[in-house]
């Protein structure tokens, strides 16, 4: 892993560990690089390789799920002096949970344990402490709940409530520990990675966010939607997401 390369993809700048470069790291990433699923709708295998995910994400310009993403920026962390390790969550949905700790996340260790999620869409974009102090995001309030016994929620103060994003304990995993859920995401049709395209990319105040042919865009809590033919999602993939595809 080229460090500086990586840095200059991400448009961050080189600083001393800490929380505040920790939260620079992490907004710069997530305004850069999408959380995409381009490769499971076109039947690309994603292995869980961190040269391939370099290759892919900083070489190639393209975005990855969590294990990509995170497993990527985890390395990163590590490589710059951060204490880091990657974890398991289960993500909350409108209908229950997914699939047992299939979503990859990490902890960072400074004066406590900090959530740092590059790889969720659209979620936080900085550290959450471990101590259930709430943190001020563009999309809303974040924080963490503890359950006892290792075992937190990342909760989001959505709708007038608190409201689970998903559920993650401090155990740390390697990375090989998600083989099976990176093959369930790519292949199950349980998995909601393969319905259609969704890419997805933090703005300076919103989000933008590419769901099949269908384009929406949130700028200060107002959405706007397109709907795109071939040619023009083709177009929208290069301007907002920086992927050329065919």
């Amino acid at each position: 892993m080229n460090i500086d390369r990586y840095l200059a993809r991400i448009k961050a700048d080189i600083k001393e560990p800490g929380l505040e470069a920790l939260a620079h790291l992490q907004k710069r990433h997530m305004l850069s690089i999408p959380f995409e699923n381009l490769d499971v709708i076109r039947k690309v295998p994603i292995s869980l390789d961190r040269d391939q995910f370099y290759k892919k994400v900083v070489e190639n310009n393209r975005g990855g799920f969590c294990y990509e993403l995170n497993g990527l920026f985890q390395t990163l962390l590590s490589k710059m002096g951060y204490s880091s390790a990657l974890i398991s969550g289960t993500v909350k949905t409108p209908g229950g949970w997914a699939r047992e700790n299939s979503h990859a996340a990490i902890l960072v260790y400074l004066d406590q344990p900090y959530l740092t999620d590059v790889g969720f869409g659209d979620s936080a974009r900085q550290p959450i402490p471990l101590d259930g102090t709430e943190k001020e995001d563009t999309s809303g309030k974040y924080k963490v709940r503890s359950l006892g016994g290792g075992c937190y929620d990342l909760m989001h103060y959505a709708s007038g409530e608190w409201v689970i994003k998903y559920r993650f304990t401090d155990e740390k995993r390697d990375l090989d520990f998600f083989q099976g859920s990176c093959s369930f995401n790519q292949t199950s049709a349980e998995s909601p990675f393969t319905k259609d395209d969704i890419i997805t990319i933090a703005t300076v105040n919103g989000r933008i966010t590419l769901s099949g042919h269908t384009l929406v865009k949130t700028e200060n809590g107002e959405k706007s939607k397109t709907d795109l033919d071939k040619t023009s999602k083709l177009v929208a993939l290069k301007e907002f997401f920086g992927i050329v595809a065919e």
